[in-house]
């Protein structure tokens, strides 16, 4: 378990904090703008075949561009992310 994890398990007061404000994170117009373009793609890779439901992937934005790519590398990626410092000039 990472580090974050174990600290929202053991505290709750902070877990419900921290919940709290993911709720209103992710009702944020730039949230909602790209969580419904990815499920857009999602339901188009699925009718053309280039990926089932249930396979385990998810469609995400890499450097810039997006692909699919495994629901466990994905979630919770920032190194990824096409915003983050870490990732730039890396190739």
């Amino acid at each position: 378990m990472a580090k974050t994890a174990e600290h929202y398990a053991k505290n709750e007061k902070s877990r419900k904090r921290h919940v709290e404000y993911q709720k209103e994170y992710n009702k944020s117009p730039e949230q909602v703008k790209k969580r419904v373009e990815l499920n857009k793609i999602n339901r188009q890779n699925h009718a053309s075949g280039k990926s089932k439901v249930g396979d385990g992937k998810d469609v995400a934005h890499v450097k810039g561009s997006i692909r699919l790519k495994s629901q466990s590398s994905n979630r919770g990626s920032k190194t990824d992310s096409a915003g983050d410092k870490r990732a730039r000039g890396k190739k």
